[in-house]
């Protein structure tokens, strides 16, 4: 399986970055078949080719839904595990990972392993959050979660400043899905406006408009496609402003409550074809950073106030709260998360440098399922359980047959460690 030199797996090739870019990629998109499911638990076996789409679509009108996903569901299950994703339920439900109940994988060293919380367990959280270094995941074993109806009970509150978003986060901690887009060129006393956004699967009571027959399928979408790149010249801190302020009044009212299909509120951008074409030809990088709870006001001010001054500014920034997570190399720690989409322009890559310095400073780290750019030694001093990840990876990896582009960038690989061994702060 593993005989024509270096490769990595793929599955549709979201992560904004190199992570499953390789001299030779295994595509795992043919290996898409649901194995089993228990229709009184929830608790299904599939191959890592699955696509959460597809679970949505046969599930969804059964009652189930995804225990935790990210905001495209245009990702396989395989790559929700390597990535360990998150969503907007962290602070209540934790990563993917928290749901997973075993793994099959494919290791260089051993072949195929079954693993699990509590067998090879070290195997299991290595793979969990992994960027797929540890082998090939071949099938997942997890719980979806019972909901009554295909629609979302969501509340919109604006927030006049940065303090008062997360006294909001804080104030709807109970509920179980949150996030807040925010304003990162905004000024003055109204720094940080932003607009919290939070949710709970409605209950077939909640559903005034819709027939019960219809309460578990999922209402029409209507998708629009961006037919060509915007020009470079209309990206630019001033056209920045200009959405912010439309999206921030948009909302007439302090507060809004409505139902709406879980389509809209999870995954807004897949209902845009071609959306990336909005950052022009020379495209965007995707920058997302946590830091700890304590660092919250105070680091989130610092960075902002940073990408101010510089005027890089972002149409879409997205706050969320992370709840606690104990875990080897999985990016969640209780804190904030903010991610920026940041068009390609001269002095970008510098500039993100200096922010990377702020997060590290701040006790934070980086997103390896976004990234693209950042240097070794900001991995290393940013996972603090570095060391054991790559001790792991050396057992069932050892001649690193399995790596990346974003090994290599980022001296995983054990050449890289023996020439150049790494040092903390």
């Amino acid at each position: 399986m593993l005989q024509q030199g270096d490769v990595i797996a793929r599955g549709l090739g979201r992560c904004y970055g190199d992570a499953s870019l390789a001299q030779n990629i295994i595509s795992t998109t043919q290996y898409c078949s649901i194995l089993s499911f228990d229709p009184v638990t929830g608790v299904i076996e599939c191959q890592s080719g699955v696509t959460l789409n597809e679970l949505l679509q046969v599930f969804v009108p059964r009652g189930w839904f995804l225990p935790v996903t990210p905001g495209t569901k245009f990702i396989t299950v395989g790559g929700a595990v390597a990535s360990d994703v998150h969503g907007k339920n962290h602070h209540s439900e934790g990563s993917f990972s928290n749901h997973v109940l075993s793994l099959e994988v494919y290791t260089p060293a051993l072949g195929a392993i079954t693993c699990s919380p509590v067998e090879n367990a070290d195997l299991f959280w290595a793979t969990c959050g992994g960027m797929g270094l540890t082998g090939i995941i071949l099938k997942v074993k997890f719980k979806l979660k019972s909901i009554e109806s295909a629609y979302i009970r969501q509340k919109q509150i604006k927030a006049s400043n940065l303090g008062e978003v997360l006294d909001l986060f804080e104030s709807h901690k109970s509920y179980t899905y949150s996030m807040a887009w925010i304003d990162c060129l905004k000024k003055g006393l109204h720094f940080g406006r932003s607009i919290l956004i939070v949710g709970e699967h409605a209950k077939p009571a909640e559903l005034k408009k819709v027939l019960p027959d219809k309460y578990l399928i999922p209402a029409n979408k209507m998708e629009v496609s961006m037919p060509f790149y915007l020009p470079s010249l209309i990206l630019n801190p001033f056209s920045i402003k200009a959405f912010n302020a439309f999206y921030y009044a948009k909302n007439l009212k302090k507060t809004i409550e409505k139902v709406v299909p879980y389509e809209g509120f999870f995954y807004p951008l897949d209902a845009i074809l071609h959306w990336n074409r909005m950052y022009g030809k020379r495209g965007f990088l995707q920058y997302q950073f946590v830091i700890p709870l304590e660092a919250g006001k105070k680091g989130l001010t610092e960075i902002l106030k940073k990408i101010n001054q510089k005027g890089m500014g972002s149409f879409l920034a997205v706050l969320k709260q992370f709840g606690k997570q104990e875990s080897l190399i999985s990016f969640p720690m209780e804190g904030y998360t903010l991610a920026l989409d940041f068009p390609i322009r001269d002095g970008l890559f510098e500039f993100l440098d200096q922010l990377d310095e702020i997060v590290l400073g701040l006790g934070g780290r980086l997103y390896l399922s976004k990234d693209s750019r950042m240097k070794p030694e900001i991995f290393l001093n940013g996972y603090p359980r570095v060391k054991e990840f790559l001790q792991i990876i050396s057992q069932y990896n050892p001649n690193f047959k399995v790596k990346s582009d974003l090994s290599d960038r980022l001296s995983i690989s054990k050449a890289s460690l023996m020439v150049n061994p790494w040092r903390t702060h």
